[in-house]
């Protein structure tokens, strides 16, 4: 996952929206174009909860990804907004809460699935990075002590 093609893929969905509203087509029609919409602002909001969060293990430029994660929601939001006025006023009120509906599902079926692989992966990346650390630390003051040993003649 990365905010390039997550972006992408939202301005494509945000693009078919809007044409799907201006030839009249129902909302339910535009399912899938909805769905990727939502799935795009989950995906970017649970990416910027890992670089608020990120494991001890990464290193690089954190602040940069967080510039980007930032502008690119700041784009969402405007598009969020855009969409919410074209659904309005193409559909009512009515429409607007059957679009939350629809987004809400997308983000409860990407937490349960997506993102819980991605974090039992960060998880388990975690664990054996620190088990070989811990293993080497403890290799290497055995080794130390068996020298020192073995210097001042006891083995």
């Amino acid at each position: 996952m990365d905010p390039f093609t997550i972006m992408a893929g939202a301005s494509a969905a945000y693009n078919a929206i809007k044409q799907g509203i201006a030839f009249g087509k129902e909302l339910h029609d535009m399912g899938s174009q909805l769905s990727a919409w939502g799935s795009a602002i989950s995906d970017m909001d649970f990416m910027q909860s890992q670089a608020e969060n990120p494991p001890w293990y990464k290193f690089g430029n954190t602040g940069l990804d967080a510039a980007e994660i930032f502008a690119n929601k700041k784009k969402l939001e405007a598009q969020r907004y855009d969409l919410k006025q074209f659904i309005s006023l193409s559909y009512g009120p009515k429409g607007w809460e059957e679009y939350l509906r629809i987004e809400g599902q997308v983000r409860k079926q990407k937490r349960d699935t997506e993102y819980r692989k991605a974090e039992f992966k960060q998880s388990v990346i975690t664990f054996v990075l620190s088990t070989l650390i811990v293993l080497v630390g403890v290799t290497l003051l055995v080794g130390v002590i068996y020298g020192l040993g073995v210097q001042q003649g006891k083995w």
